[in-house]
């Protein structure tokens, strides 16, 4: 039981350290992994707000250009000349020279009330959106992104005048631009590593993105008004996205957002990584912790456990038994106290034992010299009377039961030493049935001069039921032991001694009640009524009939007790475990017992 508790304090203690371990790695796995994301999303969002800043100057470097070039173009007396002609048709016809020659992606030309004529862009476009989009771009010439037919253009307006700015005539409208597509968005993206995509109302118009998940964007941005401006989260698909949204609506001419996005898949590879170096780390560390700790745990729960092993052993009487010499310093500064407590003990306990040896000799010497004087005197003087010779006969006989009743007085006492002596050491155990023990023991007390107009009374149950396998000697002795008691006790009395005894069976044990109605055991003896030769309020005895009674009880399983005191009635009550065979051979001698007696 010990080695259990001693394994179960050291399964206890690697438990615990690998639990704290554990709980450790868990905890710094959190704080590196929500320390790492964060970096990760401000580092994005770094990268998402430089790839902005990136299309902006891209896009005023581009505007510029653009503004320059459309300037001359739009200073091009050839082109002037072509405005002033009433024909559409021809225009249109001219347009197209005009537009191979800027090397623009869209040319339009309109009149001085601002009505479109001809366009040219490059693609298969639907000159009827470009023409609305055109009419925005000449309506607000603040307005320099041109949304049309799922594409979109960068423009620049300029005037043509007839003679110069300040006192010509409007002759119409120059428009050029250039188509942002993949080679713009890309220009956005490299430097940073991020995707960029343009949107309007929901529909895709140029991305770095693959085709496969411009879908899915787009079915998430169905409409304008879900694209908030500013940082957030996206899914597209299975992969996570920070994206940064840039409103271009009021310099377009249909509400326009640049949704620049960048993968946290790299970043979670790494954050992966990271958590895979820490959580072996974790588990490197839990090993070697928990092995430090079984070690630990054994060098200082070892030596305790021997200690205790110590102790428990000098309790049970084994003063041979080593404390350890190993362990901590304080393990073994116990052990060193321990051990000098020990001798201290031992010395201590052999001093008592020595005297209380000599103080039971003392007391038996007194109680014991008091008695056999008196029977040693009885028998001296009978014995001068009966050598006279003028005795009758009568006298003779009388004198002779007085010798011998000092003979077995004196006999009595020495067997009680003898038993007391030898109390435990010669059990000869075989079936018996107490009830006629109890009838034997009170035909023996009825012969003694003791129990003398005494009345005796037996209550108990059928013979064969209270057969039990004990010493039939010694039990005679103690139930003769406590019925004598009883009627010394209730003869004291004065009144009508009357002694019952029952007997009865009750969870494995036989149990013995011995009832006087005498004064009561006087208060002052109780605790101590049990000792040897206490023999308070009797003008003869050793003192051992109780204690006698009691240890014999003990041996066979069981205690005799003064169960209650109080004058008219005294139960002292006796205990013995039946321990009955449960072979043949036994029951059939209980059958033969019960038979007989």
């Amino acid at each position: 039981m010990q080695n259990q508790r001693g394994v179960r304090t050291r399964v206890l203690l690697v438990a615990t350290m690998a639990l704290i371990i554990a709980t450790v790695t868990a905890c710094s796995l959190l704080l590196v992994r929500h320390g790492l994301r964060s970096q990760v999303t401000d580092d994005l969002s770094t990268d998402l707000t430089r790839s902005v800043m990136t299309f902006q100057n891209l896009q005023t470097d581009r505007l510029t250009a653009l503004e320059r070039e459309n300037a001359l173009l739009a200073d091009l007396p050839s082109l002037k000349a072509l405005m002033t002609t009433s024909d559409d048709l021809t225009i249109r016809d001219g347009a197209v020279e005009f537009w191979k020659v800027s090397g623009d992606d869209l040319l339009a030309l309109a009149d001085a009330n601002g009505r479109v004529i001809a366009v040219n862009t490059k693609g298969a476009t639907s000159d009827n959106a470009l023409r609305a989009g055109l009419q925005s771009v000449l309506g607000a010439p603040a307005k320099h992104y041109l949304v049309g037919d799922g594409r979109l253009f960068a423009c620049s307006v300029q005037p043509l005048y007839f003679g110069n700015k300040e006192t010509g005539t409007l002759l119409g409208y120059v428009v050029s631009g250039s188509a942002i597509e993949g080679t713009t968005v890309r220009q956005i993206s490299e430097p940073t590593g991020v995707d960029v995509a343009f949107l309007s109302s929901g529909k895709m118009l140029a991305s770095t993105l693959d085709p496969s998940l411009r879908s899915t964007l787009s079915s998430q941005l169905e409409s304008a008004h879900e694209i908030h401006p500013g940082t957030s989260s996206v899914k597209i698909k299975e992969e996570r996205y920070l994206s940064a949204v840039e409103d271009l609506s009021a310099t377009a001419t249909a509400p326009l957002q640049l949704v620049v996005l960048k993968s946290f898949g790299p970043a979670e590879q790494s954050i992966q990584r990271i958590n895979r170096l820490v959580l072996i780390a974790g588990l490197i560390a839990l090993l070697l912790g928990t092995a430090l700790m079984v070690a630990l745990s054994r060098a200082v729960t070892r030596p305790i456990e021997e200690l205790a092993e110590g102790v428990r052993a000098f309790g049970v009487g084994d003063v041979a038994h080593l404390v350890p010499r190993r362990g901590t310093y304080e393990v073994r500064q116990l052990s060193a106290i321990f051990a000098g407590m020990r001798d201290e003990i031992q010395h201590a306990n052999r001093a008592l034992l020595e005297s209380e040896r000599l103080a039971t000799i003392g007391r038996m010497a007194n109680s014991v010299s008091h008695d056999l004087r008196h029977y040693l005197a009885a028998v001296y003087a009978n014995a001068e009377f009966l050598a006279s010779g003028q005795l009758s006969a009568q006298e003779r006989t009388e004198i002779f039961a007085d010798i011998r009743m000092a003979v077995h007085g004196t006999t009595e006492m020495i067997e009680s030493l003898l038993i007391f002596s030898r109390t435990g050491a010669t059990m000869r155990r075989s079936p018996e049935l107490m009830a006629m023990l109890l009838e034997r023991v009170i035909a023996l007390v009825r012969a003694h001069p003791d129990a003398e107009d005494v009345t005796f009374v037996i209550r108990a149950q059928d013979p064969r039921d209270t057969a039990a396998v004990v010493d039939g000697k010694q039990i005679e002795r103690a139930i003769y032991n406590l019925v004598l008691n009883a009627c010394q006790a209730a003869r004291a009395a004065g009144a009508q001694a009357e002694v019952v005894t029952t007997l009865e069976i009750r969870g494995g044990q036989i149990i013995l009640n011995v009832i006087d109605n005498g004064i009561g055991v006087p208060e002052s003896i109780r605790k101590t009524l049990f000792d040897p030769f206490i023999s308070e309020g009797k003008q003869k005895g050793t003192g051992l009939g109780l204690t006698l009674a009691q240890r014999v009880a003990i041996e066979h399983g069981g205690d005799v007790i003064l169960l209650s005191s109080r004058p008219g009635e005294t139960i002292f009550q006796m205990k013995v475990t039946q321990e009955l065979q449960t072979s043949p051979m036994s029951s059939s001698i209980d059958r033969d017992k019960v038979g007989t007696r």
